[in-house]
This record gives structure tokens, C-alpha cells and sequence, in this order.
């Protein structure tokens, strides 16, 4: 690994935050989105949501600056069955500042493990995240 790659700390709030919306019993729509502070090199909290569709979802995020979000999303199966799969984006908009990208880009994988997630995608615009791309993405896992 290279020593200019920052990765960033995941803050201690976040962490339990996490581990809290992992075992949530709603059956809604629901985000967290993280941001990094480049002051104190940590992934934190930027805002949470109850009841979002991708689509006002992606109307939440930044067009320029890249954010992570975990996303509880109810989804139905081909077969009729409903899950409840979380979610990892990582938003990295083209044209965001290259410094910027190699903290998220550094972070990124140290977050998923924090927060035990498998479902991992990454998007390049805030208009790929539509519901559309979210299910086929989710049907790759069975």
C-alpha cells in the first residue's frame, strides 16, 4: 500500500450507528450517509433517512463530492419472496477534486468491514442511482 493512500478512521458514533440500523426491525426504505472530515481524518455521520426512494436518495447527494451511504432497501424477487438487503454506494462523482477521491477511495474498505457488508457497489454520477439499477444490481445475489 502506498504511504500517500489515507484511510481514514471510522468514527466511534458512526460505528455503533451502524451496527444499530444492521439489526433495525423496520420494513421501510432507510439511509445513512457518511462523509469523510478531512480535519480529523474520520468517516462520520452526515445525515440519516427514514422512508427515501433511490431516487430522492440520489436527490440527497452531492453532485461534485464523493459520500458513502448504507442503504436498507426492501426488495421483492423474481419469485415473490421480499428482502431486506443492506447496501453499501459508494457515490464518486466524475470531476470531484483528485485528493478527495483518494480519501474516500482509501476509507472505502475499511467501512465496509466495519460495518459487515457484502452488498458493495460504486457509482460515478448521482443519476446512476435509480431503482432500476439498485434491482439489478441486487439480482446478481440470489
Amino acid at each position: 500500500m502506498s504511504d500517500s493512500l489515507v484511510v481514514c478512521e471510522v468514527d466511534p458514533e458512526l460505528k455503533e450507528k451502524l451496527r444499530k440500523f444492521r439489526f433495525r426491525k423496520e420494513t421501510d426504505n432507510a439511509a445513512i450517509i457518511m462523509k469523510v472530515d478531512k480535519d480529523r481524518q474520520m468517516v462520520v455521520l452526515e445525515e440519516e433517512f427514514q422512508n427515501i426512494s433511490p431516487e430522492e436518495l440520489k436527490m440527497e447527494l452531492p453532485e461534485r463530492q464523493p459520500r458513502f451511504v448504507v442503504y436498507s432497501y426492501k426488495y421483492t424477487h423474481a419469485d415473490g419472496r421480499v428482502s431486506y438487503p443492506l447496501c453499501f454506494i459508494f457515490s464518486s462523482p466524475v470531476g470531484c477534486k483528485p485528493e478527495q477521491q483518494m480519501m474516500y477511495a482509501g476509507s472505502k474498505n475499511r467501512l465496509v468491514q466495519t460495518a459487515e457488508l457484502t452488498k458493495v457497489f460504486e457509482i460515478r454520477t448521482t443519476d446512476d442511482l435509480t431503482e432500476a439499477w439498485l434491482q439489478e444490481k441486487l439480482s446478481f445475489f440470489r
